[in-house]
């Protein structure tokens, strides 16, 4: 695995460890709306400050693309980040969500990483490397109907339990 790369699974995971504990306190977690079906939580800040200190411990120089805090730094290798990926999902009980790690050199897509921390499903890719679950190769189905996919399903907006 590319050190870029073994850099971000150690990201993902810290922010999915901070996911991982909060799921047994949903009911105390303050949220804002940022616009429609569009959330954010302090989980979501906690996990993106996370993810950012392990990337910049690594790679100081490096610049970031948050989700939450925005960009900081210049330079060729811009982080990508989305710390909660499923907010909705997740403020829901919902065990439907990840964080999402993308690492842009020169202003193409180089690396990326997707974890799921309920599964602990990884998902790395690389240019030129193809694209792993845990390790293992995978490839996408040759799928040429929609009606032979996976459709989404509607939530709706999350109440606040204690306001």
């Amino acid at each position: 695995m590319h050190p870029m790369l073994t850099i971000a699974v150690r990201a993902a995971r810290r922010g999915g460890t901070i996911i991982q504990r909060a799921r047994s306190r949903l009911h105390e977690i303050d949220f804002d709306k940022k616009g429609k079906q569009d959330y954010v939580s302090q989980i979501d800040r906690d996990s993106e400050i996370a993810v950012i200190d392990t990337l910049l411990t690594a790679f100081p120089r490096h610049a970031i693309k948050a989700e939450e805090s925005g960009e900081q730094g210049d330079s060729d290798h811009v982080w990508i980040i989305d710390p909660l990926d499923g907010t909705l999902n997740f403020l829901h009980g919902y065990p439907q969500f990840t964080i999402s790690i993308a690492l842009k050199i020169k202003g193409r897509l180089d690396h990326a990483v997707v974890y799921d921390p309920i599964l602990d499903e990884l998902f790395t890719a690389s240019r030129g490397m193809g694209a792993q679950l845990n390790g293992q190769k995978i490839r996408a189905a040759s799928r040429s109907n929609l009606n032979h996919c996976l459709s989404l399903i509607h939530i709706s907006e999350p109440t606040r339990r204690y306001a």
